[in-house]
């Protein structure tokens, strides 16, 4: 483990391989992680396999939902579980967490809805490396997107399965007919 790592904060990186359930941390103290339904496991895992898929044979790789990422803020480390997220320089295997992702993607529920588009979201915008962060919905086909630009992060949204998101920092397109494929939606 790191040696540069903070005692509380190794503290909770060594319960939480232990425990049975996941934990996002905030600062020294650790909240158990929300339960998700089959439809966000069934689009998180869409979106892992297009990402692997795509990425496949270059210096970017995917990583799931058990993988945290460590954010070091002036109020103090946290650590979450995205759904998804790329990241170009790892760190090491043994480690149960990435510091530079270059993509991250939130799956939108109605109960994380608050978190995720808050402080989660605005949390990931601190990091250094970040190209984009993608919010993807649940209830339809319709993700949003903050995007770098030289003038700070800029919101664009995509809508219907016949949308493309181009990540040119990553080279990957996704499609949201692949995003959401096999999900129906309620009319």
């Amino acid at each position: 483990m790191e040696r540069s790592i903070r005692s509380a904060d190794a503290d909770f990186l060594s319960r939480e391989l232990r425990s049975e359930i996941k934990h996002e941390y905030l600062a020294g103290a650790a909240h158990a992680k929300a339960d998700t339904s089959n439809r966000h496991n069934a689009i998180a895992g869409n979106i892992i396999t297009t990402l692997h898929t795509q990425l496949r044979g270059n210096a970017f790789k995917p990583w799931n939902s058990d993988t945290k990422v460590r954010l070091r803020l002036r109020n103090g480390t946290r650590f979450y579980y995205p759904d998804a997220m790329v990241v170009c320089r790892p760190n090491p295997e043994s480690w149960s967490y990435q510091d530079d992702p270059s993509v991250i993607v939130e799956v939108i529920s109605d109960s994380t809805r608050r978190t995720d588009e808050g402080e989660k979201r605005d949390a990931y915008l601190t990091i250094p490396g970040l190209s984009a962060c993608l919010m993807a919905e649940q209830n339809s086909p319709t993700v949003f997107v903050m995007r770098r630009t030289t003038a700070g992060f800029v919101r664009e949204n995509y809508v219907g399965p016949d949308a493309e998101i181009s990540l040119p920092d990553i080279d990957a397109t996704l499609a949201l007919s692949e995003l959401y494929e096999g999900i129906e939606f309620d009319s």
